[in-house]
């Protein structure tokens, strides 16, 4: 049996959490886990196989332990640290932000100053900014989370989202619009969605839109401005805070689209990221966890069924989409899982 070590030390918990379940019954390979503090406490899985660590102790840890593939669920931080292990070991990254990972040492030195500055000058002198690219370089294998970017960019495709909950439908004469994610004009253009709905006209059905994610800032204060002004049939809600995990299910299972205007460009570590290309939006996994057709930006580029590009007459496109009917039995946690042993071995099979 093949033994694997999956680690999360900083952000994408998610992701953490759907390989847990989509492994813990594998009769193929074995997984370990290991989480930081946060990770740990967040996600709250009290298992055998789930170790909280740091990275004083880790990479000792993976030398005791001789593991056949060691997956790494993000490296955003501890440059100097993750070098070390895959060095080492055979060692497979998940991949968030493409061209951050082929960034050249000057660009990645000029993003220092540009923002953040304390926090990227701590990276720099302590944790090897530097070295980034050299981390993803070495690497044995690089792992996309989407098939049709992973195929365009040479990236092994990791299957990790798949359907969780049962859709749910709202009555004839509403349409339930979900904008799942933090409200932040830089990740997603609001302004322009806002705008868009003062021109709805009343065609006898009512619009109810839930920003499903905290607002604050200049986001909030237009969201608070505009409830008022919109017409009868359109009616708005949003969040001032976090929101818990069963409220944002509940959200989720009863929506009727997703719709996810999602900005075409945005930066990380003042590199420059296109979704749909060097960037994948986790409003895809939202998708196919609550089996939700969704309506995406014409930029995003995607070849899934689900996943509609925005026309001019959003109005209407709300209406044929909440109609739409997608199978979802292809995500189903059996189906999905079945593919992980092909990969696993393809990655833990010595090349001649």
């Amino acid at each position: 049996m093949k033994k694997i070590a999956y680690i999360e030390l900083d952000t994408h918990a998610e992701l953490a959490a759907n390989f847990y379940e989509l492994t813990k019954d594998s009769s193929e390979f074995s997984v370990d886990f290991y989480f930081s503090e946060k990770i740990f406490n967040l996600l709250n899985i009290h298992k055998p196989n789930v170790f909280l660590t740091d990275y004083s102790q880790l990479l000792e840890t993976l030398e005791k332990e001789k593991y056949d593939l060691i997956i790494i669920g993000t490296i955003h931080r501890h440059f100097i640290f993750y070098k070390a292990i895959v060095k080492k070991f055979n060692t497979a990254i998940l991949v968030h932000n493409l061209n951050f990972t082929k960034a050249p040492k000057w660009e990645l030195f000029k993003s220092i100053f540009k923002n953040d500055f304390k926090y990227r000058l701590k990276l720099f002198l302590k944790e090897g900014l530097l070295e980034a690219p050299k981390v993803y370089q070495k690497s044995k294998y690089l792992l996309g989370i989407d098939e049709l970017v992973s195929q365009k960019n040479n990236l092994e495709f990791l299957p990790v989202y798949f359907n969780q909950f049962d859709s749910e439908k709202s009555d004839t004469e509403t349409i339930r619009i979900v904008v799942p994610g933090a409200v932040s004009q830089s990740r997603r253009d609001y302004n322009s969605f806002l705008d868009k709905l003062k021109n709805f006209e009343n065609t006898g059905i009512n619009y109810e839109i839930i920003f499903l994610g905290k607002a604050s800032g200049k986001e909030l204060e237009k969201l608070k401005s505009i409830v008022d002004k919109l017409p009868q049939f359109i009616k708005i809600q949003f969040f001032e805070y976090k929101i818990p995990q069963q409220e944002f299910d509940n959200c989720m299972r009863k929506a009727d689209v997703l719709y996810c205007p999602i900005q075409n460009e945005t930066e990380f570590f003042s590199v420059k990221e296109i979704y749909g290309k060097t960037k994948i939006s986790g409003n895809i996994g939202d998708a196919i966890k609550y089996a939700k057709p969704a309506i995406f930006p014409e930029t995003y580029n995607s070849d899934l069924e689900f996943i509609n590009k925005e026309k001019k007459d959003l109005q209407t496109q709300f209406s044929e989409v909440k109609n739409q009917r997608f199978d979802f039995q292809l995500y189903s946690l059996e189906n999905v899982s079945k593919k992980l042993p092909i990969l696993v071995e393809r990655l833990t099979t010595k090349k001649t």
